[in-house]
Formats: C-alpha cells, sequence, structure tokens
C-alpha cells in the first residue's frame, strides 16, 4: 500500500469514527481514552416538564429524567465530570459502588458540594462484581425533583445468559416543590391522606366494627397505620407512567434490572406470564428464584431473567405500597399477558392486628428517652461533632465476643455504652414481625451464590439502633435522637460491626449504608446476602453485618427522602483524619441539616371574630404566635375584645414541651371601636401529649393564677373534623386555705370540613363569642 493511500484511509477511518462519536445515543455518550477507562460528561440544569397534566419547573442530568444510564466494564476506572448549570448546590452518590471515600459524592461529609457554575471529576476503579447500580444528588431534596439515573457495571465474562438487557427507574412524581411538602408534613396535615383515601375517620373505624382496636392504639399513642406519607399524582417508570419495548422477540431472554428511585415509595412489583427468574439484588447474583410478586424497597435493585414467549408480550407493573397509582411495562409485542393484580390493602384489618400484638403494652415512639431500652445511650455533652474514645476490653476466649465501653473526652457530645454478649449466629432477618408486615417483604427468599459468613476469629462488635420518630410532628431519629443531636458512631476497622435495627414506627425504613456491602442474616446462614440497603418493617427487627475494612466517615440512613431530611441518619467512622480537601467545606453543614426551621401560619376569618396563628419550628424548638380579635360576645352584642399570646417551647421529648412566654388580652370590654387597656401576663408551663391523643396545657402566670387547659381534635369523616377546647384558670392565692376557686371557664368547639389543602369551612360555638362561621386557611 502506498504512502498516499495509508494517508487517505487514516483520513476516512477519523471521519467515521467522528461521525459516529456524534450520534444521539440513548445512554450518556462515554468515551475510552485509554484501555479500561471510561470518561462521562455529565450536565445538572434545570428543565421544564409536563407530568400528570402540569408543567413544573424540575432538575436533570444531560436534560434527561431519569438521568442518562452509565455503562462500565467490571474492573473499569471510571472518570465523571459533573458541571452545575443551576444556580444552587448539587452533588452526585454513586449509590452501591465501591470507591473511596472522597469520592463517594455526600456533599461536605465526604466530597465538596458542586457549587453553582462548577464542575467536579470523580475517578475511582471499579472493583466490585457487575451488577445494577444507580447514582442520585445527595444535596437537599434535589432527588425528589428529578436527579437520579441507572449504573450499569457488565461482567468481563457472563455467567448467565441472556441476548438483551433493559433497565427500569422507577420513581415517584410530585407537582409540589418537595420543600413545601416536608414543610406541609412538618405542620401536620391529613390532605395528603384523604387524597389517597387512606384516612380511617371515626365513621370507617364504626362501619367497620373496630373500635376497640382503634381506641386500643390511642391508648398507646399510635395515629393508626401508615404506609406512605405523601401523596403523588403520578409514578413513574423511565420518565413516563406507562413504556412499551416492542423490539424484543419471541425466544429472546432478557435481563430485566429493576432500580427503586424514589423519594418516598415501596413498590410491589408483578410480571405477567411465566414466573420469571430473580437473579440478582442490589447488584449482587443470588441463586435464582422464580417470583412474580415482590415488594421492592426505596434505594434497592434487582434484575430478573425474562424469556419472551412467542406471539405475546410481558406486562410488568409497579403498584404503589398504598395502592395509590402504578406504572406499567409492556415487553415484546403480540397479546399481552396482564400482570396479577395486587389487592386492596385492608388498614381496618391491619390495625385489629396491631392493637392486639400491643395490647397491654407501650408503644415506643422514640419520644421518651428516659424510657428507650438499647444497648447504645447517646448523651449531650458540649461539642457536638468531636469522636468519643473507645476502650476495648477483650475477654479470655478470643473467638468469643467482646464486651466494650466508649467513654467520652472531656468537651465531647455524646458518650455511648455498648455491651457484647456471647450469643449464637443470628440467622432470621426479621427477629419479631408484625404478622400485617411477615410475607411483605422478607429476605429468606434471597441466598447467595457464595458463602458470605466472616471467620470466628475475627471479634464482633454489636451496635444496637431503634429507629424511631413522630408522625404529628414529622421527625424522625435513631435511639430518640436526630443526626444533629449525636457524635459520629466509631467503629473498628479489622472487626465485624453487626447493627441490629429495631423499628420501633409504623412506618418501613430502607436503611442504606454507603461504601459497604452487608450480610443480612436470615435463615440462609452461611449463604445470607449481601446488600447495600434493607427494608426494616414495622415494628419489626433485622440484623445486618459487615467487614470493618474502609477508611473515613461514612453515612448511614433511611432512604425515604424526607425521614433522612428529617433526621434518621448517622455517621459511621474509622476515626481517620478529615481529608485535607474538605477543610473549607464544613462537616456542620450535612450534620445540621435538620435543624432547620420551618414556617407556616393559618388564619380563620369567621362572622364573629378572626383567629391567626403563626409558628416556626424545627426537631426541639417552637415559636408561636396567636391571636383572638372578636367583635361580637355571646349575647350578640358588638364589642371590642382581642387577645395576644406568644410563646417558646423547647420538646424534651415528642409527647413532653416547657415553654414560657406572654399572654396580652384587654382587661375590660367595652362596645366596638373603644380603646381599652391591655393587660400583660408572663407565663411558665408545660403541654403534654396525653393517651387518645389529649393535648393538656398547663402553666402559671406571674400573678401566681394558674391555667389549665385540654384541647381534642378527631377526624369524624374523610374530610369533616370535630375539634374541641377547655381552659379553666385557678387561683392560687388561696392555696393557704386550702381551697382551689376556679375563678373563669373558657370552652369550644366546632366543626371543620377541609375542602383543599389550604382552605376549609369552618364553624364553631365558643362560651365567649357565641356561634361564628367562616373560612380556614393555611399558608
Amino acid at each position: 500500500m502506498t504512502s498516499n493511500k495509508i494517508l487517505h484511509t487514516i483520513m476516512l477511518l477519523a471521519f467515521v469514527s467522528v461521525f459516529f462519536v456524534s450520534l444521539p445515543v440513548t445512554h450518556a455518550e462515554s468515551s475510552k481514552s485509554k484501555e479500561g477507562v471510561v470518561t462521562y460528561k455529565l450536565t445538572v440544569d434545570y428543565k421544564n416538564v409536563f407530568i400528570a397534566g402540569k408543567n413544573k419547573k424540575a432538575m436533570a442530568i444531560n436534560n434527561s429524567i431519569p438521568a442518562p444510564t452509565l455503562y462500565f466494564k467490571e474492573g473499569d476506572k471510571a472518570v465523571v465530570y459533573v458541571r452545575n448549570k443551576m444556580d444552587v448546590e448539587t452533588s452526585i452518590h454513586w449509590h452501591g459502588i465501591l470507591l473511596p471515600n472522597f469520592e463517594d459524592g455526600v456533599p461536605y461529609l465526604t466530597s465538596p458540594p458542586i457549587r453553582p457554575g462548577k464542575m467536579h471529576k470523580f475517578e475511582f476503579v471499579l472493583k466490585q462484581p457487575p451488577g445494577t447500580y444507580w447514582y442520585h444528588s445527595h444535596t437537599g431534596l434535589q432527588e425528589q425533583e428529578g436527579l437520579f439515573g441507572a449504573i450499569v457495571i457488565e461482567p468481563k465474562r457472563k455467567t448467565i445468559n441472556y441476548s438483551h438487557d433493559l433497565v427500569v427507574v422507577l420513581s415517584d412524581w410530585t407537582d409540589e416543590n418537595p420543600n413545601e411538602v416536608l414543610r406541609s408534613l412538618k405542620r401536620g396535615n391529613e390532605w395528603y391522606s384523604i387524597k389517597k383515601n387512606t384516612l380511617l375517620s371515626l365513621f370507617h373505624v364504626l362501619k367497620k366494627g373496630a373500635l376497640g382496636a382503634q381506641l386500643e392504639m390511642w391508648k398507646q399513642r399510635m395515629p393508626g397505620v401508615d404506609i406512605s406519607d405523601i401523596y403523588y399524582p403520578a409514578f413513574l417508570v423511565n420518565g413516563k407512567t406507562e413504556q412499551i419495548y416492542p423490539q424484543f422477540k419471541a425466544g429472546d431472554k432478557v435481563r430485566f434490572r429493576v432500580i427503586n428511585a424514589a423519594a418516598s415509595t415501596y413498590f410491589w412489583l408483578s410480571f405477567g406470564g411465566k414466573k420469571p427468574l430473580l437473579i440478582s439484588a442490589d447488584g449482587l447474583d443470588v441463586q435464582p428464584v422464580p417470583t412474580n410478586k415482590l415488594l421492592q424497597a426505596i434505594a434497592e435493585t434487582y434484575d430478573f431473567l425474562l424469556k419472551i414467549p412467542s406471539g405475546k408480550a410481558i406486562e410488568f407493573k409497579a403498584t404503589a405500597q398504598d395502592r395509590s397509582g402504578e406504572a406499567t411495562v409492556v415487553i415484546g409485542k403480540g397479546e399481552i399477558l396482564k400482570a396479577p393484580l395486587i389487592p386492596q390493602l385492608d388498614i381496618i384489618k391491619a390495625m385489629k392486628d396491631m392493637a392486639e400484638s400491643h395490647k397491654g403494652g407501650h408503644y415506643n415512639h422514640g419520644s421518651d428517652r428516659q424510657s428507650e431500652n438499647h444497648k447504645m445511650k447517646e448523651q449531650s455533652q458540649p461539642n457536638p461533632h468531636s469522636y468519643h474514645k473507645m476502650k476495648e476490653q477483650r475477654q479470655s476466649n478470643p473467638h468469643s465476643y467482646h464486651k466494650m465501653k466508649e467513654q467520652s473526652q472531656p468537651n465531647q457530645h455524646s458518650h455511648h455504652k455498648m455491651k457484647e454478649q456471647n450469643k449464637p449466629d443470628v440467622h432470621h432477618a426479621n427477629k419479631t414481625q408484625h404478622p400485617m408486615h411477615q410475607a411483605s417483604n422478607h429476605y429468606d427468599h434471597l441466598k447467595s451464590i457464595k458463602k458470605t459468613q466472616f471467620s470466628k476469629e475475627v471479634p464482633v462488635k454489636e451496635i444496637e439502633m431503634n429507629l424511631t420518630g413522630n408522625m404529628w410532628r414529622y421527625v424522625w431519629s435513631i435511639n430518640g435522637k436526630v443526626l444533629s443531636e449525636v457524635d459520629k458512631v466509631r467503629i473498628q476497622r479489622g472487626e465485624i460491626t453487626r447493627i441490629v435495627l429495631n423499628n420501633k414506627t409504623m412506618m418501613h425504613h430502607p436503611m442504606h449504608l454507603h461504601g459497604h456491602f452487608f450480610r443480612v442474616l436470615n435463615k440462609n446462614g452461611a449463604y445470607s446476602p449481601l446488600k447495600h440497603t434493607v427494608d426494616v418493617p414495622p415494628m419489626s427487627q433485622v440484623t445486618i453485618e459487615f467487614d470493618a475494612n474502609e477508611k473515613g466517615d461514612w453515612f448511614f440512613h433511611c432512604h425515604v427522602l424526607y425521614h433522612m431530611k428529617g433526621g434518621m441518619a448517622r455517621v459511621l467512622s474509622y476515626g481517620d483524619k478529615r481529608d485535607s480537601r474538605l477543610k473549607d467545606y464544613p462537616l456542620s453543614h450535612i450534620l445540621n441539616t435538620d435543624r432547620h426551621w420551618f414556617k407556616w401560619g393559618e388564619a380563620s376569618v369567621m362572622s364573629n371574630r378572626l383567629d391567626l396563628e403563626l409558628t416556626m419550628a424545627n426537631t426541639r424548638n417552637q415559636i408561636m404566635f396567636e391571636g383572638i380579635l372578636s367583635w361580637v360576645d355571646d349575647t350578640y352584642k358588638t364589642h371590642k375584645n382581642f387577645e395576644m399570646k406568644s410563646s417558646y417551647e423547647y420538646f424534651f421529648t415528642d409527647f413532653f414541651r416547657l415553654y414560657g412566654g406572654l399572654d396580652v388580652e384587654n382587661k375590660t370590654e367595652g362596645s366596638l371601636g373603644q380603646i381599652q387597656e391591655a393587660e400583660i401576663l408572663g407565663q411558665l408551663g408545660l403541654r403534654y401529649l396525653l393517651p387518645y391523643f389529649f393535648h393538656l396545657d398547663f402553666n402559671i402566670n406571674h400573678k401566681f393564677s394558674a391555667q389549665l387547659g385540654l384541647s381534642y381534635d378527631l377526624m369524624l369523616f374523610s374530610q369533616l373534623e370535630f375539634f374541641s377546647e377547655w381552659e379553666g384558670i385557678i387561683d392560687l392565692s388561696q392555696l393557704q386555705d386550702f381551697s382551689l376557686k376556679t375563678i373563669e371557664h373558657e370552652w369550644s368547639l366546632g366543626l371543620e370540613y377541609l375542602m383543599s389543602q389550604k382552605f376549609s369551612l369552618i364553624s364553631s360555638y365558643d362560651n365567649r363569642f357565641g356561634w361564628g362561621g367562616g373560612i380556614h386557611f393555611k399558608f
């Protein structure tokens, strides 16, 4: 070949290469600068979308929701450039990927945040087995807004015979700003349950003959059976409510990769036709098991092997656990083999079962830290983010477990006391599980293809974590404390760390550990599966353990996005020195996210008065302002009467708080428009949530008068609420005569009909102001 021909050939190949590289692809464009190095360029920016009948400004990666799928080969070196074109910070966490601590992508903890207009380079070698993983933002609530996508690590050599891949990313979609969603949950709002038709009203309970069960729940201050917190107008699969993939032909074997990237929704997965084989969980192969129905927790990934039948198509459905919606996929073409329907929940039966199983017991919401029975005790000290010192005393037998005490140094935030007891291996993922959830997501069907047990020569450190929470204030915690109130949990490199997770709440919690795989101890013993995310069902116990062989600090948290934001998280620390590249990114920025203040208000404009209430609150603190202006008394004579209250309260537990404030009211009543003298009273008091959800308020003012109050509200029907309040003022100056006298009574009762999330019709009677009616609105 002449030199001219060689030159022409080179030019032609270069042109063809440039042409094909410029073609659009269904996944993110990648390049291999050298053997085994795969490079991606991702851009995070805003995107206007039209989903569920509404336009919304969302967030997207490379203008796509979900983000493009990233493909790698086993052992590749990943180089990913992430550019932020938004006007807020962002981040990317590589979920389920084993990588250096600095590359994990949790802003301010392991990686720098990606600030507006900036670009961050991630670089790590894929040292784990091939499988299905995913990535998402770990900043605020951005994951709910569209920042998530799939990762597929392909094997160097296939061990499972299949001809095609199909990646399915499940998600939930809200038209609201996620921060507004969280604010609604914080203030307490029944509207989401009304929209989903999951609210248990008194009428519904009576109709089903379940009053006894409901009273037992209320007695233990259990609000009811909660499946999901939020109403979603749409559930999506690869960005749409329905997807059709007709390209698969009869006889094709499809590896169907399902990723639950939802913010707060578990999905029931169901398949039409012959049961597919479940072959992988959280990226790792398991012993194949046929199934056409499986509950998938948030952040889990499952792979199934499907065979396309002749002349038929397979329907796949992802049904929200609370049955409020679904997303559908059709694979192949021809007659559709329908997926089995997921039956509606019998919430009343579930409540009866729960009431019976807890009858005579005490339900721990995680609020009363004095009464918690757990091995890890967390007590506040001045410095919130320092390490704690561990003092290990090994028992004489080196193969048995060892006792451990963790004592805080002088200026540390917390100290932990841990005890290890000799006991055999745990062989069940759910030691105690409520009847409602026994079949929902038990992991006994998962069996590793290889032995996963650790050597008995390695010491084991056990940590017990109670998953606790408060639905009415929407505070989620571990051992009764949110992330900002505790120190890092110290783990020792070279040991086996075993974590016993006790769910003390009525909701599922998908717990995810960054940078590690852990064994989920189940009936398969030595073949217990390895996972990175584990579902802990309501009122159940799950035990996990892992080889502590990494470096740095790693996040461990509930993957219900709003629970994590509410405080259900911990930092597991190897005690290594913080990476110097994070010196300009204070750790407190992420540890204190649950301390964020939320503000809301509500007002009632009625025929006889105006009521206004303003609130600002975070986990432990609440500031309130209340005002009443009335112009008609109980005999319908015009007058001018006003009262204003302001208070600051501190929540020692979810049930109990102390407060102090001022009460300002007119001293005498007169005709409308008459200026009246005001009286200012300083108050100190307490508020307590009693069994059956009665709210107690007791305070003493600076004139030594006491005020005792009780309030109660109840949903009579799905949108009709009854409310009542009584207050009595007691003159304590007569205590020396042993004769307490109530000098004034105030009481009211009424009905409120919820028309929307923000507006209600309201009618009430007050012994001071008489009958009134009007509109109540929230803002």
